[in-house]
């Protein structure tokens, strides 16, 4: 017999998106009656509510729950304690899911007792070329480093999945999503739950796509959000979660003492640009494996680096604010961007 699975999907003005989200999930090879959509806006003032609306007129699965504090983990625990599922899957509004996602995700969930999350990869849709190049780069090893369901190169136990499908006990062990994050909080329950002795498993089988950013700015704006929570995280942990937060962290030191230090000295100055050099032809290599188009390949290439740069700096400034400073999140740090 199936498993009544809850959707919790967090949104705030996706009228764009929100229908064929619903959609997707309207079109499930999985019973209609085992299913719940909880959609949990954040007060909208474009369209988004009335297309929910629309939708759950016609589709008693469909619930529209208001999140009048906006931000997403606030959504998700308002979600997760109005759910009644046996499985709770977080979804990200900007996303689609293909037909068997939630009955991929049952499937994995079966394996083993020790899973607590099952997730998948992500397919992109490009809303424009920029976006494209955006995800080109969001897709290899060189830009995200082993983010597993970004670049779908593994399949088995990973440290954090997107849009991850959560046992009701993990809720029960764990705990809720962590509100004091605006961002990485879905990385720093998973790292929660780890901790908590569950395992998180990765299928390639599990797929859903999810509409890139169609803009430089937005995405700087995202991942130096993402690198200045990491630190945030860590702080309350007392720990490095993943080494791979390090890496961007280590990139913007070395420009940084990089440049200082080779207006010192002509022989630093020389080595600098050598290992800005071997680092650029490695982002030209890793770039020429995503496109082979000689326009696409630079435009990746800087992709790559604002991806380690937004994060790196992020990062950087979480450091002073958080470590040095014993600084409280900045408002400007908590901005939605999209």
């Amino acid at each position: 017999m199936e498993k009544l699975v809850s959707i919790i999907v967090p949104c705030r003005n996706e009228e764009n998106y929100i229908g064929a989200l619903i959609e997707s999930f309207l079109n499930q090879d999985y019973p209609s009656e085992k299913i719940e959509l909880l959609i949990m806006d954040g007060m909208s003032d474009d369209n988004t509510r009335n297309v929910i609306k629309q939708y759950s007129n016609d589709h008693p699965l469909i619930q529209l729950i208001d999140n009048p504090k906006k931000y997403a983990p606030f959504a998700l625990n308002k979600g997760i304690q109005s759910s009644k599922g046996e499985i709770i899957i977080i979804f990200g509004a900007h996303a689609e899911a293909d037909k068997d996602f939630i009955k991929e995700n049952v499937k994995a969930m079966e394996q083993s007792n020790d899973i607590g999350c099952t997730g998948g990869i992500i397919e992109n849709i490009y809303t424009n070329k920029t976006a494209e190049i955006i995800g080109l780069a969001m897709s290899s090893p060189f830009g995200v480093g082993n983010a597993h369901f970004r670049t779908g190169n593994k399949i088995g136990y990973v440290d954090t999945v997107a849009f991850g499908a959560y046992k009701q006990i993990v809720f029960e062990k764990a705990g809720y999503f962590d509100e004091d994050l605006i961002r990485n909080q879905d990385d720093e329950f998973n790292f929660r739950i780890i901790k908590n002795g569950f395992k998180i498993y990765l299928s390639q089988n599990i797929r859903s796509k999810y509409h890139v950013r169609g803009s430089f700015t937005n995405l700087f704006q995202q991942y130096y959000q993402y690198g200045y929570w990491k630190v945030y995280v860590s702080k309350k942990h007392k720990t490095v979660t993943t080494t791979r937060q390090l890496i961007p962290l280590l990139f913007v030191l070395f420009l940084i003492i990089g440049v200082i230090l080779s207006m010192l000295n002509q022989h630093i100055s020389w080595l600098f640009l050598l290992i800005l050099g071997i680092y650029t032809t490695l982002a030209l290599i890793f770039a020429s494996k995503q496109t082979s188009r000689y326009d696409k390949i630079f435009k990746v290439t800087f992709s790559f680096f604002l991806l380690h740069l937004s994060y790196g700096l992020g990062y950087f400034v979480g450091i002073i604010h958080f470590l040095m400073f014993n600084k409280k999140p900045s408002k400007k740090s908590q901005g939605l961007t999209r």
